[in-house]
């Protein structure tokens, strides 16, 4: 390990597929060591993990950071959105956690809309209009399928708070992570009394809302991990909240995140509250909003396609009026969540390069829908995208964002941005700074520029036309569909 001029800073990114930590010196953003392990998620309609699962993958990341994760000050944990994790009154798992992926509980959404005044309605209490993803759908869901689960359930927490709370034992949370849940109040910042009765949820179940910069706790007594007892542990955040941290973002600049699910957003001085629902009002991590739209299938459904094709992920050819709407799991942009993967315009002489090209296109056709919602009118829509997550450096993806969106596009160098995000939190407890300023300092946007190219009207008016006639048919849920 080279010598750290700062203190060193653990920052964690527990995501769907697996833990990732990074020790960072708090002075420099120098990464001195990393690790990685696995989680498991259940397949089919319904996406499940164990949430011991996570506590076992970061002690074995952090184990392969060495000596350096013994010596930190301050440690803060970045997770995947959503996830509705019950525990008992032991601080055990009741059941598998339910992630932001499972789409069973769109039933339960639509249902909690209506009941609740609208769409425009819930856009003004959470900045939200509740989707499948959501927490509040999936406790519904829950309440409504498995009864004994919820009288069991002592204490319901997101994936980011459950390591956090086995870190110092106490349940908390922070704002943004908060927001994505469906019963936090954007216009007040605190719990929303009437959508909790709704649903049945006691207030006194759910963890406190930690203000940004505020210490979350300490390292408690007991743990396995290599942490001395009285470190300093942040509030954390949801994983694109973190990564807006990780990229010291300012108001407007826009994001296009592709991993597991894609996203767009741009941190705002401004509440948002769409009443379409394609955009998220989320707020961020340091006292801002966070606008976004998401999509469930991005690098995973591409990468599905190029498995049943036997093709290498690069192996494309230009998509010659091919179209494949991939979505495999559903979609929450648009909010198809029955939906499954569509072609059209498939033809003798069509190569499985030029189906593989078509499944990028549609996966980026759904994220720059959502773009111009994303940012404001302002904006400068000739400003790069900032171009993030695990496809941001495969070369068909940035060569098919730029030929859709027309825009330049920036690759940070910095690696796992989430982490990185996280332990610019940690750092900041340290400091007193603004995260985003401790980002910045470490200048980990710093990054190639890809110039733009002209933008590719005719595949997006394409791909446009046959999303519209085909709405019927993806509307159409078969799971609803009784098979005798």
């Amino acid at each position: 390990m080279s010598a750290a001029e700062g203190p060193l800073v653990v920052g964690v990114d527990t995501s769907t597929q697996s833990t990732k930590v990074l020790v960072v010196d708090a002075a420099t953003g120098q990464v001195v060591a990393s690790g990685q392990a696995p989680h498991t998620v259940t397949s089919g309609a319904g996406r499940e993990s164990d949430p011991r699962q996570w506590w076992d993958a970061l002690r074995e990341a952090l184990r392969q950071c060495g000596d350096a994760a013994h010596e930190v000050a301050a440690v803060s944990v970045g997770g995947q959105q959503h996830g509705l994790v019950t525990l008992d009154e032991h601080g055990e798992p009741v059941r598998p956690a339910l992630l932001w992926n499972d789409v069973r509980s769109a039933p339960q959404a639509s249902r909690l809309v209506e009941e609740l005044g609208g769409a425009k309605a819930w856009a003004e209490r959470t900045g939200s209009v509740p989707a499948a993803s959501f927490t509040v759908t999936k406790w519904a869901w829950l309440a409504e399928h498995e009864p004994d689960s919820l009288r069991a359930t002592k204490a319901v927490r997101l994936p980011h708070d459950y390591l956090t709370e086995r870190l110092t034992g106490e349940g908390t949370t922070d704002r943004g992570d908060a927001s994505g849940t469906g019963w936090w109040a954007s216009g007040t910042e605190g719990y929303d009394e009437k959508i909790l009765a709704h649903v049945g949820l006691d207030p006194a179940l759910l963890p406190r809302v930690v203000r940004p910069g505020e210490v979350a706790g300490t390292v408690r007594d007991s743990h396995d991990l290599p942490f001395s007892k009285g470190t300093l542990v942040a509030p954390g955040t949801g994983d694109n909240a973190a990564a807006a941290l990780g990229l010291g973002l300012r108001p407007g600049a826009p994001v296009l995140s592709l991993g597991t699910s894609g996203t767009v957003y741009a941190v705002s001085k401004r509440r948002p509250a769409d009443p379409t629902g394609t955009v998220a009002g989320f707020a961020d991590a340091h006292g801002d909003w966070l606008p976004l739209a998401c999509t469930l299938n991005c690098t995973l459904a591409v990468d599905r396609v190029a498995a049943l094709l036997g093709l290498d992920r690069e192996a494309v050819e230009p998509a010659a009026g091919l179209t494949l709407l991939p979505y495999l799991d559903g979609e929450r942009t648009p909010n198809l969540p029955n939906a499954s993967g569509l072609l059209h315009g498939l033809r003798h002489d069509t190569t499985a390069g030029q189906l593989l090209q078509a499944a990028y296109d549609g996966a980026v056709h759904s994220l720059l829908g959502a773009l111009d919602l994303v940012l404001e009118e302002e904006a400068d829509r000739s400003a790069p995208l900032l171009l993030i997550g695990g496809g941001a450096r495969g070369a068909a993806w940035q060569q098919t964002v730029r030929r859709l969106s027309g825009r330049p596009v920036q690759i940070p160098e910095a690696k796992e941005l989430v982490a990185l995000g996280a332990a610019a939190q940690a750092a900041g407890l340290l400091t007193g700074e603004d995260p985003a300023a401790v980002a910045r300092r470490w200048n980990t946007a710093r990054g190639p520029v890809l110039d733009a190219v002209e933008r590719d009207e005719a595949t997006l008016a394409r791909i446009a036309g046959v999303l519209s006639d085909a709405s019927p048919l993806l509307e159409r849920s078969e799971r609803s569909t009784t098979v005798r």
